[in-house]
């Protein structure tokens, strides 16, 4: 108990040494450059502490729990593989590939920066874009490339090839899809890697990289936040274009019906 104590008193003081920055920054806008009084104080002191405290426990949570599951369960999925094969065959590694998809699209849907993304998108749209739509368009471009990072760590392939590849599919993606919905795309890959999918998937790739014979954790385990970047862009963009492919078949599918 006492040193579950410690831990928390050394992480808060870290927690204010980063934070404090920020207050002071926003205190000296307010009283100097605005001149006013900030509106409602004890609301803002509450709030500030509440803040710090959750940065505290979360990132006590992020180093007793998320990092270590994510390495675990890479290292005994990799251990179960080597026990049997004696080189690296990357279709070997199936089951990590499934795993890593399944933590992308978990982790995505319980993304807080997401679901506000989504609740917004959903409320200046008036509705057209349904916030829990658009949270699985993400998850589902997290979890394909979180998988497809994973694919590149065991075979070793150049990581450029693969973000480059992408890119070039977004830059087209982005001429065929409606202005509308490519602002939000964008933003959606952003939001998508906060804080609760960066630090399992990068406890992944970490883990992974580590027990997979001839990588090396700092060359190949880190990447895995890129591709859960670009690829929700994909996967929104296509979602969006494929949408509008639907609704132009439909109405011209009615057009012919009326003119017969």
């Amino acid at each position: 108990m006492l040193e579950a104590l410690e831990l928390f008193g050394e992480t808060l003081m870290y927690t204010l040494r980063d934070v404090s920055p920020i207050v002071i920054i926003l205190v000296v806008f307010q009283l100097v450059v605005l001149r006013r009084k900030p509106p409602n104080i004890a609301g803002i002191v509450t709030g500030s502490v509440m803040v710090l405290l959750g940065l505290a426990l979360f990132l006590i949570g992020l180093d007793q729990a998320l990092f270590p599951i994510g390495e675990t369960m890479a290292r005994q999925l990799t251990e179960e593989v080597r026990s049997y094969v004696g080189g690296v065959r990357w279709e070997d590694y199936w089951l990590v590939y499934v795993f890593a998809g399944a933590v992308g699209f978990a982790t995505t849907v319980a993304e807080p920066s997401l679901i506000a993304v989504g609740l917004k998108a959903e409320e200046v749209s008036g509705g057209a874009v349904k916030a829990w739509g658009l949270r699985i368009a993400v998850a589902i471009g997290v979890a394909a490339g979180v998988a497809l990072g994973c694919f590149r760590i065991v075979t070793g392939t150049p990581l450029p090839w693969y973000i480059v590849g992408a890119y070039i599919v977004v830059i087209v993606q982005t001429y065929l899809a409606s202005r509308t919905i490519v602002p939000l795309a964008y933003d959606s890959g952003g939001v998508t890697t906060s804080t609760v999918t960066v630090p399992v998937v990068a406890a992944l790739g970490l883990g992974l990289a580590a027990n997979v014979p001839g990588r090396s954790p700092l060359i190949d385990g880190f990447g895995l936040i890129a591709f859960a970047s670009v690829f929700p862009i994909i996967s929104v963009l296509g979602y969006a274009i494929s949408a509008d492919w639907v609704e132009r078949w439909r109405r011209r599918k009615e057009q012919q019906e009326v003119e017969q």
